[in-house]
């Protein structure tokens, strides 16, 4: 019975008395899937040039470099070399409370209202029946994500400025007596950056759990209707637990970018009445690298952003394997 099911599995039968040797030679794999690899070699190529070569950059986070008229290699190599003084510096000085009270701030609440919302609208969009209504509004969704920064900034400031439309409503339903100037109060700064990044970005990450969803087998939706469930019920015990090991990959992604609040929608909403709220990791490394001129320190403060992403990533995606053998490597 075992060989008549392998049979038709079409599982072959290995020959007895002659062990299988599996290719372990390298070259041979690359030999012959020489087509595959030739495909990746674009990929590989720019990967190279556009994220590997340039770290040999972050030497400059350990010396003194300032620019001057001479070749820049000759000065690069050349510079005093001062270890970790640009990381105690940045550490000890008054800013470092701000600044990372600030990333953390901004970045856990973009994460906690722009994390599920993507996930909440893909299932609304799946549940939609109306073929031209579902695309019109799928279509809808995602638009923002493709608004520059500097038109979705205007718009924010316009809609939240004391004539705006928020205003306006909260006047008009007797709310509030005078309009609220939310671009002056510093508290409302994190707040305002938390719902625009989720307002421009959860139309275009409903796409990939969208495509996570579309991949479910259709039988069981038709299981589970003969069984009696309603949309409810399959969305809670066939959709949402298809598409576990996308939400758990994003969320390791998401936690280890905890520390990227952004760099345009600070820069472009923020002034000088909210600036001990607004400055973050990325604008205070602009500023202090590029307009200051100190290239050693913003090269340090960047550096040390990327290890605290990079040792978030490894943790949660150790937990995550751990707890649900779910993980991204």
């Amino acid at each position: 019975m075992e060989t008549a099911w392998k049979a038709e599995a079409g599982t072959p039968e290995l020959p007895k008395g002659r062990p299988v040797k599996a290719k372990s030679n390298l070259w041979g794999r690359v030999k012959e899937q020489r087509l595959l690899y030739l495909l990746m070699l674009p990929a590989l190529i720019v990967t190279l040039l556009f994220s590997y070569v340039p770290m040999f950059g972050l030497y400059m986070a350990f010396v003194n470099y300032s620019p001057g008229g001479g070749p820049f290699f000759s000065q690069f190599f050349t510079a005093k070399f001062v270890g970790f003084e640009w990381f105690s510096y940045f550490f000890n000085n008054g800013d470092f409370y701000m600044i990372m009270r600030n990333t953390i701030a901004q970045s856990f609440l973009s994460l906690l209202f722009g994390f599920p919302m993507p996930i909440i609208l893909a299932l609304m969009i799946n549940e939609l029946r109306g073929g031209w209504f579902k695309r019109t509004f799928q279509t809808v969704s995602y638009m923002p994500h493709f608004i520059s920064w500097v038109i979705a900034a205007n718009i924010i400031i316009t809609v939240l400025s004391s004539g705006g439309v928020i205003n306006n409503i909260l006047t008009g339903l007797g709310f509030i007596d005078e309009p609220i100037q939310f671009m002056q109060k510093g508290p409302l700064f994190w707040w305002i950056i938390a719902f625009s990044n989720t307002w421009k970005d959860m139309g275009f990450n409903a796409i990939m759990y969208l495509a996570a969803i579309s991949a479910i087998n259709p039988e069981l939706y038709e299981v589970a209707k003969v069984d009696g469930a309603s949309r409810l019920k399959q969305m809670l015990h066939i959709t949402l637990p298809s598409i576990k090991p996308t939400i758990i990959i994003l969320a390791i992604l998401a936690v280890g970018g905890i520390l990227n609040a952004g760099f345009d929608q600070q820069y472009l909403l923020q002034n000088n009445t909210v600036l001990q709220y607004s400055e973050v990791i990325d604008t205070y490394t602009y500023k202090y690298g590029l307009q200051n001129g100190m290239f050693s320190y913003g090269a340090a403060v960047g550096l040390f952003k990327s290890l605290v992403a990079f040792i978030l990533v490894i943790s949660v995606n150790t937990m995550a394997k751990k707890m649900n053998e779910q993980s991204l490597f």
